[in-house]
């Protein structure tokens, strides 16, 4: 029992520093989803759609990939253009390597990163599917749909969801009141953080169980054995559509739980819920299995490639 408060107190003292960065963090992510001007997101839909998407797909912004999705799903951007954005997404992680301190270190390599190979594979599969000549159909993105929305909650709320959805929930689970501002920029921050913390509280317990169960030298052995096989697990994690899913990978690579290549294709994977979007076209079963087979493929591929670098040690 003492051994269990032992890892419980250990995992609390390891939580508690990270809450008021978490906080601080979302409350100023809600204040530029709200203010900041986005008129020009029309770019998404020309030759330099891969490039935007990459670069903004980082920004963890509400229902980025969502909004994707939507776009995809209406013809406004390419297939490229969505993998730039779905490889480049990563939800929680940057947050949570931000907030711990020594994990900041990893911030800016796993940035260019996640935008590079966006990018890379937005252009090589836009491209490759005219070398084969599939045509893409592509329409123009409307000017206005009811009042020109400008932000990035008006573009999300206002152009790319149907009707019904805006009267269920964004895509961060929960509804945009703008009739109550200390709502948004207070309560909905707060109690994001709080998921958050509780995230990663119960993965640094178990984690330090672990490590405590078999020994520090024996579990890095074993990391260190398994660290091709980690990717096949890390992606498979990625896959699943809620923010525990970045938590749990970032926070076990920042514990030193997974290797940090193994981290990145997890993160590849991690295109939250707009892979929820494209299977509610049920219609289209077969290319919505066939984009994220190519998601899970690439991001394995990619962590086996990045945990061959001494970086990944």
């Amino acid at each position: 029992m003492d051994h269990f408060w032992e890892i419980f107190l250990h995992a609390v003292k390891d939580t508690l520093p990270l809450l008021p960065w978490v906080l601080f963090i979302y409350i100023i992510i809600e204040l530029l989803e709200n203010k900041t001007d986005l008129k020009r997101s029309h770019r998404l839909g020309g030759k330099l759609g891969p490039l935007v998407g990459a670069a903004t797909g980082v920004i963890p912004q509400c229902g980025f990939s969502v909004m994707a999705a939507k776009l995809y799903e209406q013809k406004y951007i390419t297939v490229g253009t969505l993998l730039a954005i779905f490889f480049a997404t990563s939800d929680e992680a940057f947050i949570i390597m931000i907030s711990s301190g020594e994990g900041a270190v990893w911030v800016l390599p796993m940035l260019a990163l996640k935008i590079l190979l966006g990018i890379a594979i937005g252009y090589g599969v836009d491209g490759f599917l005219r070398l084969i000549g599939r045509k893409q159909m592509q329409v123009e993105m409307p000017a206005t749909y009811g009042q020109t929305p400008d932000t990035v909650h008006e573009i999300f709320m206002q152009k790319f969801l149907s009707e019904r959805d805006v009267e269920a929930n964004c895509s961060c689970g929960r509804t945009h009141d703008e009739a109550r501002p200390w709502m948004n920029y207070i309560v909905y921050p707060v109690l994001h953080a709080l998921k958050v913390a509780g995230l990663i509280f119960l993965v640094n317990f178990v984690l330090t169980w672990a490590i405590h169960s078999v020994g520090e030298a024996a579990f890095v052995e074993f990391m260190n054995k398994s660290k091709f096989l980690q990717p096949l697990i890390t992606c498979a994690i990625g896959l699943i559509p809620n923010c525990a899913s970045s938590v749990v990978l970032t926070e076990a690579f920042l514990s030193g739980g997974i290797a940090f290549g193994s981290c990145v294709a997890g993160l590849c994977a991690n295109a939250g819920m707009g892979f929820v979007v494209l299977l509610k076209n049920v219609r289209k079963w077969k290319r919505n299995v066939i984009l994220i087979v190519f998601c899970y493929v690439l991001s394995v591929v990619i962590g086996l490639l990045c945990n061959l670098l001494p970086i990944a040690m």
